[in-house]
């Protein structure tokens, strides 16, 4: 073993102890049964559409248990910080509504268990990690990249198992000259922690989610410190957990099923530093389908992945949780939204698999979602989204916000099957643009596409006789009757079946005239309640637009 004065060398020489850091994070005081759950995301490229799932299930759990979320920065690799993350997860999070308990200021938070950066916890990391090395549980290793690589080589020829460890391990024992020899030189190290693990040994655990589970005994002396070259010196992902949820008082670690195996070696830390173990619970990963199989949902290859894809969209962040919500607990997805998301999520409930993320449901989702607003809460949200994404159709619709809210009404209010043709804000234009003079294009062109195939000289008739004709919609008007009384002087089939029964004997159906109007006034065949948009737009606009044809 290592003399205390040289490992003491190895830390700043202010180092406070650990009973300074013990008494700086008291524990909690909390309700009984109440849950401390942790969200903690590296700022290492954009947010994941499955960190806002497994924010919100800690936010959840905490919250409906009467204990405290936080929020934790976990950017202890350097190498790997992305510039604008933090800005991203920040936004993120907000219009996801998912805020926490305690968190950096950064963040609009606080707490006296902060900082909540892992990169300003230097300090508290070094000290356990002394803890470590003091009684010889931890150690320094000066085995360079190339060394290990030969390790490895070696390892394979002989058919052992990879990794770091006994007699593999080639610092793990090394005399006290030999490492004094290669600090004097100013050689850079590591510090490893000594597994007490034994190969081939199985250990079980109870995961919140998953039950009773058994993994291989961790035997790897894996990195907890880095390496002393770094002018921070930070630890890695394993130390970094074990000491901050312990002295943050956290009682329950929710994650994703990927650290699933390291769960052994987080127990040995926390059996190592004399901490209590705290319970796990795994989350299974969102799934796509791809063909006729299913795969991790992709950073790389699926733009759905992106918490950027939602925002950007405009789909409604209710929406979004009450879907992701009943991908955690199938039983919420029976239940009215806004019962759906006052409900508490039940680890039981969980599913071991990777739940499927289908947008087409989603899409399905969001379109009932928006169909129960009014008009006005709907402008609310997408004049927000258009100030950031498409600033003229937030310029237009500002302008004549009674025109948008009388299109929003239409098909909307006083109905029990309301229109469910409005799914995010991103197609706001698409949808209720034509309302607006301004964003609406003329059809100019008698021989347009949208007419069907019907001659030029069949529309051009059909747009001035019903301008000619025109007879603005109101309590005494049977508007589609100056349609109907037009198509039948011009031959069209009055009745569809007669048409079906002898297409050869009419211009075109009673459909194929009314569409003629319908795509002069609103540029698509499919639209609103004609009557209800002609009284939305006024007689003026109406006529502009079913005479603008060369």
């Amino acid at each position: 073993m290592l003399s205390v004065e040289l490992i003491d060398s190895l830390f700043p020489a202010e180092l406070p102890s650990a009973a300074h850091w013990a008494e700086r994070y008291p524990p909690r005081t909390l309700p009984a049964g109440a849950q401390v759950t942790r969200f903690a995301p590296s700022p290492t490229g954009w947010l994941h559409i499955g960190a806002v799932f497994t924010a919100g299930v800690n936010l959840d759990i905490a919250r409906h248990s009467g204990g405290q979320y936080l929020l934790r920065i976990e950017d202890t690799d350097q190498a790997r910080f992305e510039e604008g993350a933090l800005e991203q997860f920040e936004a993120g999070f907000a219009y996801f509504g998912i805020s926490a308990d305690e968190s950096d200021p950064a963040f609009g938070g606080g707490g006296s268990y902060g900082p909540y950066t892992q990169s300003a916890r230097a300090e508290i990391y070094q000290t356990y990690v002394r803890e470590l090395v003091r009684p010889g549980k931890a150690y320094p290793c000066f085995a360079t990249r190339d060394e290990l690589t030969a390790i490895a080589d070696r390892q394979k020829a002989v058919g052992a198992l990879p990794g770091y460890y006994g007699e593999w391990a080639v610092w793990r024992d090394a005399p006290e000259d030999q490492v004094r020899a290669r600090l004097d030189a100013g050689d850079p190290y590591v510090i490893r922690f000594r597994s007490p693990g034994v190969g081939g040994h199985r250990v079980s655990y109870t995961d919140a989610i998953r039950g009773e589970l058994s993994f291989d005994d961790n035997r790897n002396d894996v990195v907890i410190l880095k390496s002393s070259a770094q002018e921070l010196r930070l630890p890695t992902y394993h130390l970094a957990h074990v000491v901050d949820d312990h002295l943050m008082g956290v009682t329950l670690v929710i994650r994703s099923e990927e650290w699933l195996s390291s769960v052994p070696l987080h127990h040995q830390l926390f059996d190592a530093l004399g901490f209590p173990r705290i319970p796990y619970a795994h989350l299974a990963p969102l799934m796509k389908q791809d063909g006729t199989s299913r795969r991790k949902l992709s950073k790389r290859r699926d733009p759905e992945a992106s918490v950027n894809y939602y925002i950007d969209a405009g789909l409604p962040a209710e929406a979004v949780n009450y879907y992701l919500r009943g991908l955690a607990n199938a039983r919420l997805t029976e239940l009215p939204l806004a019962t759906a998301l006052a409900e508490p999520l039940r680890l039981d409930e969980f599913g071991v698999a990777g739940p499927l993320l289908d947008m087409a449901k989603l899409d399905d989702v969001s379109a009932d979602f928006v169909a129960t607003l009014t008009g006005e809460q709907i402008l609310e949200r997408v004049l927000p989204w258009a100030d950031a994404y498409d600033k003229d159709l937030a310029y237009v619709v500002r302008a004549d916000q009674e025109l948008a809210l009388r299109a929003l009404r239409i098909e909307r209010e006083d109905t029990d099957s309301p229109r469910k043709d409005l799914r995010k804000w991103s197609e706001y234009r698409a949808v209720y643009g034509f309302f607006f003079a301004s964003v609406f294009e003329l059809v100019t062109d008698p021989a347009d596409e949208r007419f069907n195939g019907l001659s030029p000289e069949l529309v051009r008739a059909m747009a001035s006789g019903f301008a000619d004709g025109y007879v603005a919609p109101g309590p005494d008007v049977a508007w589609f009757e100056q349609i109907r009384n037009l198509a039948g002087s011009l031959g069209f089939a009055l009745k569809t079946k007669d048409y079906k029964k002898n297409p050869d004997a009419y211009p075109g159906s009673i459909a194929d005239a009314a569409a003629v109007i319908r795509v002069l006034i609103t540029g698509t065949r499919q639209s609103p309640d004609m009557p209800q948009v002609a009284e939305a737009l006024g007689r003026d606009e109406v006529l502009r637009r079913v005479t603008a044809l060369n």
